[in-house]
């Protein structure tokens, strides 16, 4: 019996390889396969087989798609460097700089943590991991890794798509073999997928490489509908596909009959596609399965429109179901008449119409430039550049965003959602993500026009500037001669930008007004905040290394753009003042003093109650109290010697101690306007924020009104909120901490 974990044979893979592989190119290829080979040893995957095979099966599913010798070479070296003793020195060595070049683009985006791949030594298993922690530092950790290599793949893909064309062969044959990676890994890897990678190949074109990503994924992400899906399939299949049969045999003999030569085939159901429909549709799969399709492949494109007007004349057309992707084709370029008809049965048949031109490039996408023969070469390096380009001015914003999380979310957004296509006054269409607002528009139009962007129309009616736009809208921009964006734009809660494009052009309004404003109003900020704080003198210096800044001038100038938020500030200066001890030292209050109000005196609650002077009880003593006569309960440890030799045991009661939270007393004043209710305001203020008073006192001179209280709060970023709070009352001046006495 033949062993099943034995290494596959390079000669598969050279089989499989298509006539534009030279000799010399199938010759570099084994010695690729041999390098491999020798550099992973005996290491194996989670299946047990040789890893090898694994390398085999990426560049097998690159030689599929054409890719050039160093790219498929690349493929089965490329995890060597990460997973061997083999340096990128010795790949160029062997294999030339343009091999390194891919293997080292490929590296880099492989800091994930593995879907296959771990520690190997002697032989073992090398995806044997950790313990894994399930502290939700860790899963932070992992998160900020995955989204960063998903941005370097990104970022790689507008350098050279064939590292990400590499990187996609490596992440469907780890979805093939997902089966035997631990439970715990499968749902986050196949969710990963179908959120990234999936939409990645789509936006590249490469239709195959896009379903069979979705559906491997979705048979893990969703297993019960999945499996109920495909039984439902399998279960008519003889029966549908001699329905299929007759169906392309009737369509060819009425084609031919009008002088319309084509190629016929089925179309694959995808379960994914079939589920998004159920979804879409809101109907059971009873409701959508009998969608049966077929692919009619014709010399041209006025073939192509013959072919439909035959089908419409024979079958009655469905409503909204008729798309011309050849005249607007799909923003990754994919080419083709769709429409569905009733056909004889009065059951609906679904149709695709294409040249064998759009048939390439749908199922080849970015790389089939690489697939076609010299004749059509140089359309097909136009339609390459296009693509490249198309993609980066898609991506123009990536520099400006540096948070891994934020740019994958803007990836999500700007770069895999549908797009909506929406007019200028003019008649010009501007292509935007769906979802996209009036101020996405006007930055589209023009960044200028962004800017001083008011207000919108669309279609002679005013909207709100979150209104999310619709294909077909003709937007009209309002704007004002001079200013620039409010701030509020980058509210995420208020909706008003979608597009990390507009979204990076607004932030960079703001970074380049004078950094002289921004500084004196970072400066002004911080040392306003620090005087109504009541604290010392700051050393600036210091406080902008903390918060990981060379100079204090870049630290104000953030803070006067808005890129940094006073609340850190104030929470790096109480923590480098060792935190709440802060207001221990402003309150006066010793650290280790103990309140009576941590006392929970057990039947009693509410009694007036003191601690024993004779044996000092502290947090974490076991304690009684003892009821004395006329100054309520005394709370003493329960080995305190007055305790123990007490003949009055009916005055003893079992106490406990409460929950305790340190406040600090902190002196506040308040300067105002006088006016009625303005101490009710003030109060039900305080009280909404949990905040104990302790005394308060209000004078007025004339119309000028001043309150002293001393109020009890939690922490530094406590009183700041609450001084902040207290200032944005009606006619209240300031609000700032004083000193003591």
């Amino acid at each position: 019996m033949k062993d099943v974990n034995a290494a596959l044979p390079a000669e598969k893979l050279l089989e499989q390889l298509s006539d534009k592989y030279s000799i010399t190119d199938r010759e570099l290829i084994l010695r690729a396969y041999n390098f491999a080979k020798k550099a992973h040893g005996e290491q194996k995957r989670h299946s047990g087989e040789p890893y090898i095979n694994h390398c085999v099966a990426v560049a097998s599913i690159l030689a599929e798609l054409n890719v050039p010798c160093e790219a498929l070479v690349a493929g089965l070296l490329h995890d060597t460097v990460e997973d061997t003793e083999v340096t990128l020195a010795d790949i160029r060595g062997e294999f030339g700089e343009a091999v390194k070049y891919l293997v080292d683009g490929v590296t880099k985006l492989t800091q994930i943590p593995r879907v296959s791949r771990g520690d190997q030594h002697n032989g073992q298993d090398i995806e044997t991991e950790k313990a894994q922690t399930t502290s939700a530092a860790a899963f932070g950790r992992k998160e900020a890794i995955a989204h960063e290599t998903l941005r370097k793949t990104f970022l790689a893909m507008g350098e050279d798509v064939r590292v990400v064309l590499i990187k996609l062969a490596d992440r469907l044959h780890n979805m093939r073999t997902l089966g035997h990676m631990p439970e715990h890994k499968r749902k986050r890897i196949a969710q990963e997928t179908l959120e990234i990678f999936a939409p990645l190949a789509n936006r590249l074109g490469i239709w195959p490489l896009k379903w069979e990503l979705e559906d491997l994924a979705f048979r893990y992400v969703n297993p019960e509908k999945y499996k109920e899906i495909a039984e439902q399939l399998d279960g008519k299949r003889p029966e549908r596909e001699a329905q299929m049969e007759e169906i392309k045999t009737n369509l060819l003999r009425l084609l031919e009959k009008n002088n319309i030569h084509a190629e016929i085939s089925g179309r694959p159901k995808h379960i994914y596609s079939i589920y998004k429909k159920m979804l879409k549709k809101d109907k059971p799969f009873d409701m959508v399965r009998d969608v049966r399709a077929v692919r009619l492949i014709v010399p041209d494109v006025i073939s192509c429109y013959s072919a439909l007007g035959v089908i419409h004349t024979t079958w009655r057309p469905l409503r909204d179901e008729f798309d011309d992707y050849i005249a607007t084709p799909k923003d990754n370029f994919y080419q083709s008449l769709h429409t569905a008809v009733v056909y004889d049965d009065k059951r609906p048949l679904e149709v695709q119409i294409r040249t064998p031109e759009m048939h390439m490039n749908a199922e080849y996408g970015i790389a089939a430039h690489w697939v076609y023969k010299e004749g059509g070469k140089q359309q097909a390096n136009k339609n390459y550049e296009q693509r490249i380009n198309t993609l980066r001015s898609m991506m123009d914003w990536r520099t400006e965003v540096n948070d891994a999380t934020e740019f994958v979310e803007a990836m999500k957004m700007d770069v895999f959602q549908d797009r909506v296509y929406i007019f200028t006054p003019r008649g010009d269409i501007i292509d935007l993500p769906a979802g996209s607002t009036p101020i996405d528009f006007a930055y589209q139009v023009h960044t200028d026009i962004g800017h001083r962007c008011r207000g919108a129309r669309i279609n002679g009616k005013l909207v709100p500037l979150y209104h999310e736009l619709k294909t077909g809208d003709q937007v009209d921009i309002l704007t004002t001669k001079r200013g620039g964006p409010s701030r509020d734009w980058l509210n995420p809660n208020l909706g008003l930008v979608k597009t990390s494009r507009t979204r990076a052009k607004i932030k960079n309004w703001f970074k380049k007004q004078q950094d002289e404003q921004n500084l004196a109003q970072g400066r002004t900020i911080v040392e306003r905040e620090i005087q109504r704080l009541g604290l010392k003198d700051q050393n600036y210096e210091d406080l902008a290394k903390h918060l990981g800044y060379k100079t204090f001038n870049e630290f104000f100038i953030d803070l006067g753009r808005g890129e940094l938020a006073l609340n850190k500030v104030i929470r790096e200066l109480a923590e480098n003042d060792e935190g709440q001890d802060i207001l221990a030292h402003i309150s006066g209050q010793l650290p280790d003093s103990t309140s009576t109000d941590a006392i929970e005196v057990v039947g009693l609650k509410g009694m007036l109650s003191n601690m024993a002077k004779c044996c000092n009880p502290m947090p974490g003593d076991q304690i009684v109290g003892y009821i004395t006569r006329g100054r309520g309960a005394t709370i003493h440890r329960q080995d305190c010697p007055n305790i123990l030799k007490t003949e009055d045991r009916e005055r003893l009661l079992q106490v406990d101690w409460g929950h305790l939270e340190r406040t600090y007393p902190i002196p506040i004043k308040i300067r105002a306007y006088d006016r009625q209710g303005l101490t009710s305001d003030i109060t039900t203020l305080l009280n909404s924020e949990g905040v104990n008073i302790l005394n308060i006192t209000v004078g007025v001179n004339k119309s000028l009104a001043e309150l002293r209280l001393i109020v009890e709060v939690k922490n530094l970023t406590h009183l700041s909120r609450i001084l902040t709070r207290i200032e944005n009352l009606p006619n209240v001046l300031e609000a700032v901490r004083t000193h003591p006495g």
